[in-house]
Formats: structure tokens, sequence, C-alpha cells
């Protein structure tokens, strides 16, 4: 791996093990990556949640591929997935694609215990599902088996008997809405009151969509995959558009095999 910008006289130098003309470099280290992705400090006040994204796109655009972003993915997209979940109090994700990615809890890593610890954080973090419908399996272990309780963001107009099924199978269920969805601003601000100021979401593209027009994100974490795929997957952000786009800032670049990892926050944030 080799950091592209922001550029340094390190940047510039080669790396041990870099073939001719650079070559991707060392594999960096966990304690590298997550000083490479660490929240900002708080400020004077305390903790302000910061909500990023992580996100995969091919060159043409695609968020997935046959439905799902393993395809389009790497190993280092892979440990730096790991890192960002590492990082966070609070993982983020839509019921579309939890149901689509098959997704289970978030899991201990020995690698950030000391870390974590260190942070005041539980062994993992804590996944929150975005749902209107809550018309999601209960019986799985994101729900029956994970080490931090799954929340389940949904509005106050979601089915009685939904809620309690979720409840029942373990999960805490937090109002974010007044109507029967979920208002992403609302979102942040009730996660924050349970304590959870670094919020990573995963998506999916319709989850980010609403994220992007609320206007509540803060950094956007995306891999660019060296791959063409054509068809018509969905982009990372669906929904409708915003009236004027949000300008975001580049933050830092790292390369690996043709892989870009950028990092992208709002104007004039401090890291």
């Amino acid at each position: 791996m080799r950091r592209l910008f922001p550029v340094t006289d390190e940047t510039a130098a080669p790396e041990p093990g870099d073939g001719p003309g650079g070559g991707s470099g060392r594999e960096w280290s966990l304690d590298e990556l997550a000083a490479a992705y660490a929240y900002p400090e708080p400020g004077p006040s305390g903790p302000a949640p910061w909500l990023r994204a992580n996100m995969v796109s091919t060159l043409d655009g695609a968020a997935q591929h046959d439905g799902r972003s393993q395809p389009i993915s790497s190993a280092t997209d892979m440990r730096i997935f790991g890192t960002l979940r590492a990082l966070a109090d609070v993982v983020v994700v839509g019921a579309e694609t939890v149901r689509k990615e098959g997704y289970r809890p978030a899991r201990a890593r020995e690698g950030f215990a000391a870390m974590r610890e260190a942070a005041g954080q539980p062994p993992a973090p804590a996944i929150a599902v975005v749902t209107a419908g809550l018309d999601l399996d209960f019986s799985l272990p994101l729900f029956t088996s994970p080490l931090v309780p799954t929340l389940i963001l949904t509005g106050a107009s979601a089915a009685p008997d939904r809620v309690a099924a979720a409840e029942r199978a373990g999960a805490r269920v937090v109002t974010a809405g007044d109507g029967i969805g979920v208002d992403p601003a609302r979102a942040v601000r009730a996660l924050a009151g349970l304590g959870h100021t670094r919020l990573l979401t995963e998506g999916g593209p319709r989850l980010l969509g609403q994220i992007v027009a609320a206007g509540v994100l803060d950094e956007l974490c995306l891999t660019v995959a060296p791959m063409l795929t054509a068809g018509a997957a969905q982009r990372i952000a669906g929904g409708p558009a915003v009236t004027v786009p949000h300008r975001f800032e580049l933050v830092s670049m790292l390369e690996e095999d043709g892989f870009l990892f950028t990092r992208y926050g709002r104007p004039r944030t401090a890291y």
C-alpha cells in the first residue's frame, strides 16, 4: 500500500520492498490503518456525532455486481472495511442490505481490543438496521447472538407486532421518525443520545441516498475498484437528486494493486 495524498516527502520516497516504478509497497499494519482513518478528536464541548460512509464502486459507477458488493472488493478493501468497523461505535445499515448481504453481528477483533477498551468502547460496534416495515428475519445471528445488542431504527408508526418481535429477539427498537420511515437527521441524534458518536454507514445505496439528501453525511470513504461491469447496477447512492450538489474535499488517497482508497470530508473540516 502507498499513500498518494496528501503529498509529502515520504509519499514520493519508495517504500521498502517496492519494485521498479514504486510498486504497491508493504502491507500496512492495523495500527497504521487505524491512524489513517481516525475519527476527529472531540472538541471543547465534548464528542459530537460524526457520520462516515464506506462504499465501493467500479470505474463505471457500479456499487454491486450480481446484487452484492463482494465481487468488486479486494483483500485490502476488506482490511479497511474491518478497520472502519473497529473504529466505530455503531454501524448503520439498511434493511435491504441486511437481507442481500446476509449481515452478521460485528465481531470482536483482537488487533483492536486494546484500542477500543482505551476509547471506552465495547469489544465490537453495534449494528443499527434502518427499516420502515421491520421485514427482517429475527431468528438470524444478527439478532439472536450479537456481542452488542442490535438496534432497530424505525418510525413511530411501525407495526406494533413487528416491534414486539424485534424486542423478543433481543433487539433494541429506537424511534427515529414521526411516520412509518426514518429521518436520517433524527437517527443521528438518537444514536448520539445513546452514546454512539462515531457513526459508520455501509449503505446500501438507497440508505446512503437518503443520508446525502438529508445533509448529515460528514465523510465518505470510497474504494474505487479497477473494474468495469456495465449493466444496470446501482450507484453508491440512489433516490431523488439534491437541489445543489454537495461539495466534499479530498482528505487522503491510498493505492494498492490499482484499487484507490479515498477519503472525502466536508469542506474546511479539521481532522
